[in-house]
Parts: C-alpha cells; structure tokens; sequence
C-alpha cells in the first residue's frame, strides 16, 4: 500500500495508541475529583501540559487541549468576536481558507459581523501589506492558515504578526493544523495570539489537539460548564488524549530536528521533476510551498476517476480537503489563486509523511501515467 493522503490524516504511531490504551486504562478517574485517583489523573494532566508547552516553546498557561482542528478554530475565531464585540465587529481572513474558518466567518456575518476576504496572489498567498490596508478601527481579528492544505503555500506570518504589533486591539489567530512537524513556527515571538493544532496529522489519533492561548487573548468560551481549562472549554478533560497528543508531538518533533536529510523535501522535489515531465498535467502547487503538498490538476479528467484508478493499485491519493472532497464541485483554493474551472474541477493531491519513500513516487508516478494514457484511450 501506498499512502500519499496525509494532509487528510495520518496512521497513527504504535506509541502513540500505547500511550492511549495506558492512560485510559489506569488513569481513568476524573481528574477534577479530590480522592487520591482523581489527584493522580489531574497530576498526569498537568504534566502532559507541561510537556506540550516544553515542546513549543511557550508557557504551560497558554496551552488548551481540544479535540483538534475545526474545535480549535470555532474556539478561536467565535470566542474572539463573541468577547470583543463591543469594540468592533470586523475580521480580516483570505479567500483561500480551510472550511473550518471559512464558514465559522460565514456564521459570524450571520451574527451582525463584518468579514473582509483577502484575495490571494497566483500561488495562494496573501500579503502583509494587503493585510494592513484592510484594518479599520473596528477591526478585532485576523485569521489564517499557516500553510494551504490544498496546494501548500505558505503564509508570511512573521511579517504579519510583526505588522500586526503596531495594533494591539488586532488579535492574530493562526491555524498550524498542516503545518505542525513540518513548517517551522515560533510562537514565542511571532506576534500570535492564538494558534490551532491537531492530532491526527502528526500520527496522532483523532480527536486530539491543542490551542495556543496567549495572555494577550481574552475568548468568550464556547462551552459552558465546569471551567475546565481555563474556563475556556468546560467538559471533563480527555486526559488520555492529551497524553497521547504530546507523545505524537514529541515523536513528530524529533522527526523534524534529527534527520539527517530533508526527507519531504527530497520527495517533493522529485516527484515535481517526474510531473514536469507529463504534458497533461498542470501544477497547482507553489515552487516555494510546503514540501509535504504537491497539488496538480489533469484539465479533463474527473479527478475521482483517476484515484479510482489508483486505489485499484492500493495508491491513494485525494482532491482536496478531506472535509470537502466528497463535494463535486471545484476547488474554492484554485479559484481564489486565478485557476480555471477546468484546473479548479480538477485537482488532486499528494500529501507525504516522514515514512514516504522515493520508490513509493516512482511507483505512484508510474501508475497515474498509466491511468491517465487509459482514459485517453477511452475516449479516442
């Protein structure tokens, strides 16, 4: 089996559902109980937190563990509008964004707020100064994508954060969904506010994430209850996700630092080369993107038919993304970075892992040469 779909999700390590099975099955007590168990639950806890924070670089108080990604986001993005609405009702995001903050800023216009999306450039990227342009006094929030989980651009969030300093009352949300273990982000000077993690993206399981809460960030919570982390999502923790979340974490980071060539980047490489080289195929994705995403388009060819084609050969590869994908219609990405319906229609993406290999690429490239020559045939 191939599997070129990790920017939908990633098989999770044997370490990681170990450190699950272990915490559920002997730290089951609720950790908010005052008996010795529940002080034992509540100790592995805070340690795990105390891990993540290590591991990002950032303070044990900024950390709240969520269920992943599109929590994150709504936590975020609503908590942030919902909290300081009485100052101004107006959020900047782009035009390109992952549905989970698209469509929270669609609900929020429901709710009597302002968005502004920002056109993207060709390769999907926005600008800091377009981003500054678009501040009014009434302006609360600006939030984006660290990286495109469609094509893989990478946004310039030092610039903007640094920009966005001269305007304290402008708080900075960034999801780090796809780019966490693979695009280098430093939260302790980067000028962000909050930041969103997932689990399930880095062999973790799913279910399991973190949100990076800065002092400099007041939410109105979203959930309701026991004022449990924080107060900013009241529920009884799932402890033994969060263990398992830093496990992964760590495991994804040591991949990130010790090896000894960049493995995403050779594969990236390599597999743009055989690409260049196919004359039906146009690439969507940035030459300076994440090396983990390459995105293409085959102009004609309904893209399911061609992951049809490959998972007959045990290959599977996407369109877009994973909460999107089953939508027949063309990709919102490749419309916003100038693309025609033909190309938007018409997109597939390979996401890599640590554990990819170059064989798997020739093995990949081979097969869509083929599938692609069969349907050509098919219509002769």
């Amino acid at each position: 089996m191939i599997y070129f779909d990790n920017s939908a999700t990633t098989k999770p390590h044997p370490e990681v559902i170990e450190s699950f099975t272990k915490a559920a099955a002997h730290y089951f007590a609720n950790p908010s109980s005052i008996h010795p168990l529940g002080g034992q639950v509540e100790k592995l806890l805070q340690a795990a937190r105390q891990q993540a924070a290590d591991l990002m670089g950032i303070p044990k108080e900024t950390v709240v563990f969520t269920s992943g990604g599109t929590e994150g986001n709504n936590t975020a993005i609503k908590g942030v509008a919902l909290e300081h609405q009485s100052r101004g009702k107006h959020i900047i995001t782009t035009n390109a964004e992952h549905p989970s903050i698209q469509d929270t800023c669609r609900s929020l216009e429901q709710l009597g707020f302002e968005v502004t999306y920002l056109p993207v450039s060709a390769e999907g990227m926005v600008s800091s100064e377009d981003v500054e342009r678009a501040i009014r006094k009434d302006t609360i929030l600006v939030t984006m994508m660290q990286v495109n989980n469609e094509i893989g651009s990478i946004q310039p969030i030092d610039e903007i954060g640094k920009m966005l300093k001269k305007y304290p009352k402008v708080l900075f949300h960034v999801d780090a969904v796809q780019g966490l273990g693979k695009v280098p982000l430093n939260l302790a000077n980067a000028g962000i506010d909050l930041c969103t993690f997932s689990g399930h993206k880095i062999h973790g399981l799913k279910g399991t994430g973190l949100l990076y809460v800065n002092h400099t960030a007041k939410l109105y919570p979203l959930l309701h209850g026991g004022s449990q982390e924080s107060g900013i999502r009241s529920g009884t923790e799932n402890v033994a996700g969060a263990v398992s979340f830093v496990k992964a974490l760590r495991l994804v980071k040591e991949k990130q630092t010790n090896q000894k060539d960049n493995v995403l980047k050779r594969l990236h490489d390599k597999l743009m080369e055989e690409l260049k080289q196919i004359e039906d195929i146009e690439i969507n994705s940035p030459v300076n993107g994440a090396n983990h995403i390459v995105h293409f388009s085959v102009p004609g060819i309904k893209p399911e038919v061609i992951i049809h084609s490959l998972s007959q050969k045990e290959i599977y590869i996407s369109t877009k993304s994973a909460c999107s994908s089953r939508e027949q219609t063309e990709s919102h990405v490749l419309v916003a970075c100038g693309k025609t319906k033909e190309v938007a229609s018409a997109g597939l993406r390979i996401s890599f892992s640590y554990e990819n290999t170059e064989e798997e690429v020739e093995v990949f490239v081979k097969e869509l040469k083929k599938a692609i020559q069969q349907f050509k045939e098919v219509l002769r």
